[in-house]
């Protein structure tokens, strides 16, 4: 969070996009955050990773305040010098620059000069507590329990040490961006680590770039009403910043009901210089936007939730499309997403497969009856293991107010399918990732097939996409998996004449039978040789 509120840092915007375009700035943590990485990790010794994590991200979030105060502090103690008026302990100056103010107990200067005591624990708990103190947007979401016994304070110590390195000699702006890549990079790995837990406050960031990419959210209000730890909102900043837009033109607003993800996301926001408003709370029971209709929906709800306590929601005014069943929240987050969409509204989400084909519990007839309010602008079939907390594929859904939508082409009465299990290349044993030309190819189609300006021509490609009418989904019984509508890749045509091909073939086998009667033969030697000959 920002002091400013729900509108976004421009300041901090700029200083971003600069770094965005620089080559040298994208680079430069490339190698340094799995260093530190693996540095933090050698350091966590028997902590578990959904405890480390809190420890470690709220070091760096520290660091990037107190660096961002620093900055601002020198520039207005020089100020003063020149007799300006300027007065560098005046907190109302931080405020005016978004700039959060720190007390100089909290300053990082001070926490290294202290991290050889025994006491560190205590000094970093009051650190948190003065911040919070000072800056009414942070209360109640910093990690203040470093004092614990079970914290071994030499290892704090050392970790202090690791994350005042970050950024070292580095301009302040560029500075204060690597701790923003380092505590995104952290976010990622501490899901890994902890596996199905991970996927609870952390959505892969390949992900959450094709849904933004998509979506295209350049100006509007954005929403994420089970934000985890604000990625949505974080990648939307880049994608404005990327396309040389203006990062003040979006407002955020997110809720999410883990208290403790919910600290993760305000840190996050707040280390990239967002604003939001990003609420603590059950946004079924407990919406706390309740007339907000949003231009830009982003979400990554939980999976097939049985636990969201629909039987108390029965007769709610959401379920315009027909009541979700109480054992599945699947498209009670859909119908919560509709409602909260402006006229013109999008929204793009991610959903377990099963979505787009069930029919039980009356959650078929649910999807029927948003594609028959021609709601569906697209379905995107994603491959498997793209997720830490899952390895079934997932799939994304679009959905558009109005397909008559201003900006592009009117689409009433299609939608369009794409189906990308194909895509993504595997970065370890059990995770795969989209590439960025994988991201643009599925992404392109989109925007082709919706007619956005300057975007290419649009053609059904077998296998991969296909616009399909609203007459051909109601002839598949609504069910919406793209597999059923793109058809078969096209078989490459072979121009090789087939009496070629088949004299080619034969003439290889004749090598292979040759070859490997010579091994047979030199393996019956050896045994001879050894005495098991015949």
């Amino acid at each position: 969070m920002s002091p400013r509120g729900a509108r976004t840092n421009r300041a901090s915007g700029a200083r971003a996009a600069r770094a965005a375009t620089d080559p040298a700035a994208a680079s430069a943590t490339t190698n340094l955050e799995p260093k530190l990485w693996a540095s933090a990790d050698m350091l966590r010794n028997n902590m578990d990773a959904a405890e480390y994590k809190h420890i470690v991200l709220g070091l760096i979030f520290l660091k990037y305040i107190s660096d961002a105060f620093e900055a601002k502090h020198a520039e207005l103690a020089a100020a003063a010098a020149a007799a300006e008026g300027a007065d560098p302990e005046d907190p109302d100056e931080y405020k005016a620059a978004s700039i959060f103010w720190v007390p100089r107990e909290a300053r990082w200067s001070h926490l290294k000069a202290q991290a050889p005591q025994p006491t560190i624990g205590r000094t970093v708990d009051d650190a948190m507590d003065a911040i919070e103190r000072e800056n009414p947007t942070l209360k109640g979401v910093l990690p203040k329990d470093f004092a614990r016994p079970g914290l071994d304070k030499a290892r704090l110590a050392q970790l202090i040490n690791l994350v005042s390195d970050i950024g070292l000699g580095s301009p302040a702006d560029r500075a204060r961006d690597i701790l923003g890549r380092v505590y995104e990079y952290f976010l990622a790995q501490f899901a890994s680590a902890e596996g199905k837990k991970g996927g609870q406050f952390y959505t892969p960031s390949r992900v959450v770039r094709v849904l933004v990419e998509m979506l295209a959210p350049y100006k509007g209000r954005v929403y994420d009403p089970c934000c985890g730890s604000g990625g949505m909102f974080v990648s939307s900043e880049k994608f404005i910043e990327e396309h040389r837009g203006r990062v003040g033109d979006i407002s955020i607003y997110g809720q999410e009901s883990n208290y403790t993800t919910w600290r993760l996301a305000n840190m996050n926001l707040a280390i990239r210089g967002i604003g939001a408003n990003i609420a603590q709370g059950d946004s079924f029971h407990a919406d706390a936007f309740p007339d907000l209709k949003a231009d830009y929906v982003l979400a990554n709800p939980p999976f097939n939730d049985s636990d969201w306590r629909g039987e108390l929601l029965r007769n709610d005014k959401r379920w315009a499309y027909g009541t979700p069943p109480a054992g599945n929240a699947n498209f009670a987050w859909v119908q919560h997403f509709i409602h909260h969409l402006a006229p013109t509204g999008i929204a793009g989400f991610v959903l377990a497969n099963g979505s787009m084909s069930t029919n039980q519990s009356g959650e078929g007839e649910i999807r029927k009856s948003i594609v028959e309010a021609d709601l569906v602008d697209c379905m995107v079939a994603l491959p498997g293991q793209l997720f830490y907390s899952t390895q079934i594929p997932v799939c994304l859904w679009f959905l558009a107010r109005d397909k008559r939508n201003s900006g592009f082409r009117d689409r009433r009465g299609e939608t369009l399918f794409i189906d990308a299990r194909k895509l993504g290349s595997m970065t370890d044993r059990t995770h795969r990732e989209l590439t960025d030309t994988d991201i643009a190819k599925v992404a392109g189609t989109y925007h082709a097939w919706r007619g956005d300006p300057d975007a290419a021509e649009y053609a059904d490609v077998p296998g991969f996409c296909k616009a399909a009418k609203l007459d051909e989904i109601r002839g598949h019984g609504h069910v919406l998996t793209p597999g059923r509508y793109v058809g078969a890749e096209a078989a490459e045509e072979d121009a090789e004449p087939f009496d070629d091909k088949m004299r080619r073939l034969v003439a290889t086998l004749r090598e292979q039978q040759a070859e490997a009667a010579r091994l047979d033969e030199l393996i019956n030697a050896n045994l001879r040789e050894l005495g098991y000959g015949e």
